[in-house]
């Protein structure tokens, strides 16, 4: 459990030491932390040596820090449970799956065009908030013991092109990556050709890490394609757009993760492309806007910045903060009581 993030985080330090960046670790305890630092550990964020080096001896514990960690876990508590799971039933209903309590499952093959579009833009939604909870779960915990992990994501729905959504989502993946192999392999710097070909190698791994199996070889390989043509010509004309750059960017970030999720169990890789892109009859989205309408509304106005004006406005009297936070608490604990056991997604990667 956790292989693919403790592997990189004591590659992180082997490189680092190498390099002379950081100092050897002498301290088998303190090593041994970092690698195995469980607030993080199993599905990041990814944390590089010299972003802990000096708290893993030396860190400041205060109850300010401690009630930060706690509000910060909080709302990803909330993002996980009220979020993701809540959003995740709807693609649950659509695909069916063997174990599940759904009452309402369709089938792949009985769903229309339009219902397996909103199932794969739910789907999507569910990832986003299940990971990123995870995260600042993740970042809450450590705070309460005096660790500061880097961030993990940005608002990635909000990209207007996909090297700005590759900025924002899985940031210390990504970081990482340019680290330790685009930036070694000459990034930038030794011409255009180059340069593709560092992208490629990173796009690739960066499918590969994510499992064994050719669907995340595609997916890696379908945003390394998108990626070098935006570099060759396409991102001077997305930098001018308004609106339609957004759009664009959606569209093929959905796509994107149709191809991760083809293989799981109920979906079928070619079913699901054909279903996305060949219109066909079949059950109608209307009865699932019914009732997951509202709930898919709050989850994209949970992807903006919209919901961070509104905690800031809260934070700034004490008893809306704390309010705030117990209610998220309280209703969080609520649904984690009253619903069947909902892992992290991110556990199978």
């Amino acid at each position: 459990i956790g292989i693919s993030f403790y592997t990189f985080q004591a590659l992180s330090y082997v490189i680092d030491v190498y390099r002379r960046e950081v100092t050897a670790q002498r301290d088998p305890i303190a090593f041994g932390t970092y690698v195995t630092l469980f607030p993080q550990l199993i599905a990041g964020p990814i944390v590089r040596y010299r972003d802990v080096d000096e708290q893993l001896t030396a860190r400041s514990h205060s109850i300010t820090m401690v009630a930060s960690g706690l509000r910060t876990f909080v709302c990803g508590l909330a993002k996980k449970v009220l979020l993701a799971d809540a959003v995740g039933a709807l693609w649950t209903d659509i695909i069916g799956v063997a174990d599940s309590p759904s009452t309402t499952f369709v089938g792949l093959a009985n769903a229309s065009t339009p219902l397996v579009w909103l199932g794969i833009i739910a789907y999507s939604l569910q990832l986003y908030f299940d990971f990123s909870g995870y995260s600042l779960m993740g970042i809450g915990m450590g705070k309460m013991l005096g660790f500061d992990f880097p961030a993990n994501f940005n608002y990635p729905y909000i990209s207007a092109s996909i090297t700005e959504f590759w900025r924002r989502w899985h940031m210390t993946l990504s970081g990482w990556f340019r680290e330790y192999v685009y930036i070694p392999l000459g990034g930038n710097r030794k011409g255009l050709k180059r340069q593709i070909f560092n992208l490629f190698v990173v796009e690739l791994l960066t499918g590969i890490w994510h499992g064994a199996d050719w669907n995340f070889i595609c997916w890696g390989l379908y945003y390394f394609v998108l990626l070098a043509l935006e570099k060759l010509f396409l991102l001077k004309y997305l930098e001018k757009g308004r609106v339609w750059p957004h759009i664009y960017t959606m569209f093929l970030v959905v796509v994107g993760w149709a191809m991760f999720v083809g293989n799981e169990a109920g979906v079928g890789f070619g079913l699901l492309f054909r279903k996305l892109f060949l219109p066909s009859g079949g059950a109608s989205p209307v009865y699932f806007l019914r009732n997951y309408g509202v709930l898919l509304a709050v989850s994209l106005l949970c992807c903006t910045p919209l919901i961070e004006k509104l905690w800031n406005a809260l934070r700034k009297h004490t008893v809306t903060r704390v309010a705030a936070v117990l209610v998220l608490l309280v209703l969080s604990t609520a649904y984690v009581v009253g619903s069947t056991n909902s892992p992290f997604l991110y556990f199978n990667f």
